[in-house]
């Protein structure tokens, strides 16, 4: 089992958004007013998403145009799970899941077991899953300036009821690893994060065709390797290149309804490594005297390349928008090789696909 994983890095371009807010402002005139997500770095104010907005409008993608049935959620006192079955819910597969739980023990005509004091006997079904796709927050390049904007609901009578919310415009950075190896494999040994699969659902995916296979890493006590198990080939690239592709339709954020924009990926850079580390995370940066310039390094871009060519797998895909940073496309071009495809956003990500198809066996 060959361990690679995709390496994304993207950029998306927004104006005058309020995509992820932070509740209510402290800082507002208004009874009424929302803040939207910042954070400080060397003194300096950069607007963000967080990773698990990104994640929630990544999954919510999937659902709508690629037909995924996403895992039901079950609320329980202070807790919520999903159905965490990822043979049947590739959600729960690629995003991951904890669920801390007991079932009833049933006999065979299906009804329940009872201990000597008559209560139904219950059996730990906790399964918990690391998420094969990892991303980080979406931070804007350069540093943001936040700006107050008020609105008002007027159309009733009476006095008119104001409130304001924070906007911004921004170019956006984001990078996400996809661990090739884990999507439609699943651990079965008890340990937290490991523990995939309840015993009734390690059955039902070995009578249904699912490999089982040695674990490279992990043994018992007698040297004997744990085992794993895992989908068919065809359903594991399926769920890796759907989520990949979703990023070409992916959409969301909070005040769409005024304040509309569109994060889909401006610039994409995507590549396989047999590697961890995800080497794109500084290839865009803020420039000028307050660092409010967004950058996209070329040279950065060509010493990871370099640096890393002996990790990267197969060929690096690279795709701008045109009306994007136009003033860097020639420079953009002299990247291109026979192992560094230049090209738009979609033709990337469908090149990137089709060679991934190869990659996942």
């Amino acid at each position: 089992m060959e361990l690679l994983k995709t390496q994304g890095f993207v950029l998306i371009d927004v104006d005058v958004v309020a995509l992820n807010n932070a509740g209510a402002s402290a800082t507002t005139n208004f009874d009424n007013g929302v803040a939207t997500k910042t954070i400080s770095k060397n003194g300096k104010k950069y607007a963000y998403v967080s990773g698990q907005a990104w994640r929630y409008w990544w999954r919510d993608t999937l659902k709508k145009d690629f037909g995924w049935d996403l895992s039901p959620i079950t609320r329980e006192s202070k807790i919520a799970f999903t159905d965490a079955n990822p043979l049947k819910y590739a959600d729960d597969d690629v995003f991951g899941y904890m669920k801390a739980a007991k079932d009833v023990i049933l006999k065979e005509d299906g009804t329940p077991e009872l201990d000597s004091k008559g209560k139904e006997k219950k059996e730990d079904v906790t399964v918990t899953r690391v998420s094969p796709l990892k991303n980080s927050v979406l931070v804007s390049v350069a540093s943001t300036s936040t700006v107050e904007n008020w609105s008002s609901m007027a159309r009733q009578e009476g006095d008119s009821v104001p409130y304001s919310k924070e906007e911004y415009s921004a170019i956006m950075k984001g990078m996400f690893s996809i661990d090739l190896a884990q999507v439609g494999t699943f651990a079965t040994y008890n340990k937290t994060g490991f523990k995939n699969l309840t015993l009734k659902l390690q059955e039902e995916a070995v009578s249904n065709g699912c490999t089982l296979l040695d674990d490279p890493f992990v043994k018992d006590a007698k040297g004997v390797s744990k085992k794993l198990v895992q989908l068919p080939s065809e359903l594991r690239q399926k769920r890796a290149i759907d989520t990949i592709k979703a990023l070409k339709t992916i959409s969301g954020g909070a005040m769409q309804t005024n304040n509309m924009a569109d994060v889909t990926p401006k610039f994409i850079i995507l590549a396989t490594t047999n590697s961890g580390n995800h080497p794109f995370s500084h290839i865009a940066k803020g420039e000028g005297l307050y660092n409010n310039v967004a950058v996209l390094s070329i040279e950065a871009i060509k010493e990871v390349l370099e640096d890393y060519k002996d990790q990267i797998i197969g060929q690096v895909f690279i795709g701008k928008r045109a009306g994007f940073m136009d003033e860097i496309n020639a420079d953009l071009q002299t990247l291109a090789s026979e192992n560094v495809i230049v090209s738009s956003v979609n033709q990337a990500i469908d090149a990137y696909c089709s060679q991934l198809e190869k990659q996942i066996i």
